[in-house]
């Protein structure tokens, strides 16, 4: 069976089988990792990072690669 002909015959299929089918796809896009204290560190870190690093707005970052394009090399 092709893709387009799946995906022409999901919709007919029961709520309770799309769901199946969801769930068996939700699972093949799973990474696992391991958890180790060192992610959780890292994790932690980024966070803070983001909460009390400055941070630029959308037209500032703008105006700065503007800048970066028009000096000379």
């Amino acid at each position: 069976m092709s893709v387009l002909e799946i995906l022409q015959e999901l919709p007919k299929l029961s709520t309770n089988n799309q769901e199946l089918i969801r769930e068996r796809l939700d699972a093949l896009q799973v990474e696992s990792f391991e958890e180790t204290s060192e992610i959780l560190a890292a994790i932690d870190a980024g966070i803070r990072s983001a909460e009390t690093e400055p941070s630029w707005t959308v037209e500032q970052v703008r105006g700065e690669i503007a800048s970066w394009l028009t000096k000379p090399l």
